[in-house]
């Protein structure tokens, strides 16, 4: 069966979510991937006879393409480490909302009438991930109060984007984090590629399986789809 990569790479300096520091200034987060011991460093350890490198990591566990547990909006509830291998490997669905403006709550509560939703994941395509690593890729649409109720009302079991953020940056509330996970709907952002996806509509499993990190919020995961 063929496979559908719909992850951006983690990568040194690669784009990451923006925060206002208390001083009024923006920071840009991102990964750093570096050698903690290099080839070279290693051979003395093996006489010569072998070398390797390890890697050393760094980042946020909300950047690339990453799935947030109910715990990144409500204290108490389940972690990353708590979510279970058939929560994340799931039926999927992929609904085309793109020529979208940025900003734009986008209302797609008539279109995912009579859809069969239940125990899916429903992947929006706004197309963003055209502006990926641009600083158009900050100003960008997202589904509005109506969506994320029918979203929860068809029984959806997970909701993912290929925007920086299912909510508007811009609304302190942030509806869909607060509406989906109080309800155990996981959230996948950062997605990439969904345009592949349309010749197997409603005939694809989505991947979205996180590193099983106890604690953890979000976690940086290689989503992707097998078609049949």
């Amino acid at each position: 069966m063929p496979f559908i990569d719909l992850s951006h790479a983690i990568e040194d300096g690669m784009p990451g979510f923006k925060m206002r520091d208390p001083d009024g200034n923006l920071t840009e987060y991102t990964a750093r991937v570096r050698p903690f011991l290099t080839h070279e460093q290693s051979r003395v350890f093996y006489d010569g006879k072998a070398e390797f490198e390890i890697t050393e990591l760094t980042l946020q566990t909300s950047i690339g393409t990453y799935i947030d547990s109910p715990y990144h909006r409500h204290a108490g509830m389940r972690d990353i480490g708590q979510i279970e291998l058939d929560e994340v490997i799931l039926p999927g669905v992929v609904i085309d909302a793109r020529g979208r403006a940025a900003w734009e709550a986008v209302d797609l509560a008539e279109a995912l009438q009579g859809l069969d939703l239940r125990g899916k994941a429903v992947l929006i395509n706004f197309g963003w991930d055209q502006y990926w690593g641009a600083e158009a890729y900050y100003a960008y649409p997202f589904i509005s109060r109506p969506t994320i109720e029918a979203l929860n009302a068809a029984g959806a079991r997970l909701v993912g984007v290929d925007t920086l953020n299912i909510d508007s940056a811009r609304d302190p509330e942030r509806p869909a984090h607060t509406r989906l996970l109080a309800e155990s709907i996981f959230i996948v952002e950062n997605l990439c590629s969904l345009t592949q996806l349309y010749p197997h509509n409603e005939a694809f499993t989505f991947f979205a399986v996180p590193l099983r990190v106890v604690g953890a919020a979000a976690m940086p995961l290689r989503a992707f789809a097998m078609v049949q």
